[in-house]
């Protein structure tokens, strides 16, 4: 059994593996997947899932719950949004079919119940640092490296925020 709770948008099912299972069986193949916390939304993010949308038929993303975004040490007042409202934002983008929120620090209980055929990455990783790309490999799921725009970040647009905020 999963030990991830999730929300899954556009639905809004909640903890209901069958259900999303049905839902992910009826995708076009092939699936892509990509994670991420998706705080800020910005142009960065949105060609970083164009691209990946373009490496197949179906865009599945993987949201960092609250929980998860602390893990991965992006700082004590992140995230600025509520997962369910990250969730949704990302799922209203024309690129992407479903968003599913995850809890662990990786996404890779939600891969491997998704089961893609690509999994992509920003150019920022590469094979050493994505911790389980051997297993993801051993699955035969294709890892692509999305190069990412310089300087576009929610990190770096909330710095800008903080500094336009002192005029």
């Amino acid at each position: 059994m999963h030990k991830w709770p999730f929300f899954v948008y556009p639905t809004n099912i909640q903890n209901d593996l069958k259900k999303l299972k049905n839902i992910i069986i009826n995708l076009p193949k092939p699936i892509v997947f990509t994670n991420g916390v998706f705080d800020i939304l910005h142009i960065g993010h949105i060609k970083y899932l164009q691209e990946s949308k373009k490496l197949g038929s179906s865009l599945v993303v993987g949201v960092n719950s609250d929980e998860s975004t602390k893990l991965l040490n992006k700082g004590a007042k992140r995230p600025i949004n509520p997962y369910e409202e990250r969730a949704e934002v990302i799922a209203s983008l024309k690129m992407v079919d479903l968003s599913i929120i995850f809890r662990e620090q990786t996404p890779l209980s939600l891969i491997d119940f998704v089961m893609p055929q690509i999994y992509t990455k920003g150019n920022d990783y590469n094979l050493q640092t994505i911790e389980y790309s051997d297993h993801l490999k051993s699955k035969g799921i294709k890892i692509k490296f999305i190069p990412l725009i310089k300087d576009k970040s929610s990190t770096n647009v909330l710095k800008k925020l903080i500094y336009n905020s002192k005029f």
